[in-house]
């Protein structure tokens, strides 16, 4: 059997164990493992009236053959019942101690990929455990100096050169070390995570029409152009700064293997409109392999049935399909 792929449902209010128990209707692949507390899923099930057959298993048993249809479940207990729709500060740690064994499990060898569902990265900080996103969370879980968020529909990636800052503080992060080690990750992972041989990114300007020569701003001239210019002469196929309000057309898009955005709500809006609900979040420049959903928790959707598995499917085929 091949290693298995860990599955990490997030927010135990959230639509995270709705998505494992549709999943569980459609079919099971030997290589899923969930790892959550089974009491959660089974009492998800309930809430919404479907069949949810599963078999707790211990990590010496991950790699054990499994029964058609049943689903596997590497159990980790809540501190406290969980309720569709209604968050709980007692379970905040339930979230991050699933993510932390799925993640140690991955660096060990004992599993080939982890998805993630979506988590609430407010509850997790109310209960006093600072966290700003899997993402970076991740990278210190893996001791990685740095790594880059990439969202990827059927024929759009957008990668991000600053994730989870306040707008007020995106300029001070875009540093010449920072997008230069970015784009470095981002070109080597396209070839050797994608398969791509040559990659051809396009990099956004930072300011509005790329800085307008500067007089719209100095960062493309100070920081992103001379990174580029550098990049590009090394034989990296970089194609930048450009104004990101004309960069996403078909026109530019055609020839791209991937966008290089340098911060959150620049890039991911369009790739969000693009393809919203089919998408995946994918961590580059780690040791592991990670993907995730696309959206948040929903908990609005939660225990109702109307939750959409269009993005757990994307994550879980890439994670499949990507290279170690």
């Amino acid at each position: 059997m091949s290693l298995p792929i860990l599955i990490t449902p997030g927010e135990p209010a959230g639509i995270g164990p709705d998505l494992i128990i549709q999943l569980a209707q459609r079919g099971w692949s030997s290589r899923w493992v969930v790892v959550a507390d089974p009491a959660l899923l089974e009492a998800r099930a309930a809430d919404l009236a479907l069949p949810f057959q599963y078999q707790s298993i211990s990590v010496d048993q991950l790699h054990w053959a499994d029964q058609p249809g049943v689903v596997r479940v590497l159990p980790v207990a809540l501190a406290a019942p969980a309720q569709a729709q209604q968050l709980d500060v007692r379970n905040a740690p339930y979230v991050l101690d699933c993510l932390a064994l799925a993640t140690d499990l991955c660096l060990s060898g004992q599993a080939a990929a982890l998805v993630t569902g979506p988590v609430h990265k407010g509850i997790i900080n109310q209960a006093g455990m600072p966290f700003t996103g899997h993402t970076e969370y991740l990278q210190e879980r893996c001791a990685c100096d740095q790594v880059v968020m990439l969202l990827a529909t059927r024929d759009l990636r957008v990668a991000l050169v600053t994730t989870h800052l306040p707008l007020r503080e995106v300029a001070d992060a875009i540093t010449a070390e920072r997008v230069e080690r970015v784009t470095r990750i981002l070109y080597q992972d396209l070839q050797q995570r994608f398969g791509l041989a040559h990659p051809r990114i396009l990099v956004c300007g930072l300011n509005p029409h790329a800085g307008e020569g500067g007089h719209l701003g100095r960062e493309e001239i100070e920081v992103i152009e001379p990174v580029l210019a550098r990049l590009a002469a090394e034989g990296l196929g970089v194609i930048g700064p450009l104004p990101a309000d004309t960069l996403f057309t078909e026109q530019h898009l055609a020839e791209a293997d991937a966008v290089l955005a340098m911060y959150h709500d620049q890039g991911l809006p369009v790739l969000k409109h693009r393809g919203f609900g089919q998408a995946a979040n994918i961590t580059l420049g780690l040791p592991i392999i990670r993907t995730s959903v696309d959206h948040g928790t929903a908990l609005d959707l939660a225990g109702t049935g109307q939750a959409h598995l269009g993005s757990l499917l994307t994550a879980l085929d890439y994670a499949a399909n990507l290279q170690a």
